[in-house]
């Protein structure tokens, strides 16, 4: 089993560096269908709904893959692939004053729109209320997990971290986005 597990990691390494935007949105895809997989689940469901985990796999592969891709190369270019402390501190709060707001802001709207279908009027007014709250959670959350990426990680592994750390909180996204629809 360790021969096949590392043969497997070996083949995952050579395909992120042979094509890596590629193999960071496959990862991401897929990581975000488990992390709906299992938040569904969580949130009772007796069958899987495919459309919505499809939904799910396709902002990660569309979306989170290739903007975690761009942003630490933009990240790496920018402080010239420094990672003293001063410097990752220095990246971890531009990544939260930047990309998290814009990457929470823009998860509840495609949840909202596109997987549950809702109307804009209706969709705005959630991410009204229930914006705030998210993106207070992920200022409490993420920030330890962007200096452990950008201190430990290199920097062709930062987005895999980063997606299998966003698998755990897709779903408590997705399990809040849930309690907040059927509390109304």
């Amino acid at each position: 089993m360790a021969a096949v597990t590392k043969k497997g990691w070996e083949q995952y390494m050579l395909q992120l560096q042979l094509h890596p935007l590629r193999t960071k949105a496959i990862t991401a895809g897929v990581l975000a269908g488990i992390s709906d997989s299992v938040a569904q689940k969580l949130s009772g469901f007796q069958r899987i709904q495919l459309r919505r985990l499809l939904l799910k796999v396709i902002f990660g592969f569309a979306y989170g893959g290739p903007f975690g891709h761009m942003l630490h190369k933009i990240l790496d270019k920018l402080f010239k692939g420094k990672t003293d402390k001063k410097t990752v501190g220095k990246k971890v709060l531009l990544e939260q004053l930047t990309s998290s707001p814009w990457n929470n802001f823009l998860f509840l709207i495609y949840y909202g729109l596109i997987v549950e279908g809702k109307p804009w009027p209706q969709v705005k007014d959630k991410v009204k209320k229930d914006y705030p709250s998210v993106q207070l959670t992920s200022w409490m959350f993420w920030p330890v997990v962007g200096w452990i990426n950008h201190q430990y990680m290199p920097l062709q592994l930062r987005v895999i971290f980063h997606s299998f750390v966003a698998c755990c909180w897709g779903i408590f996204l997705n399990l809040r986005a849930r309690t907040l629809t059927s509390s109304k």
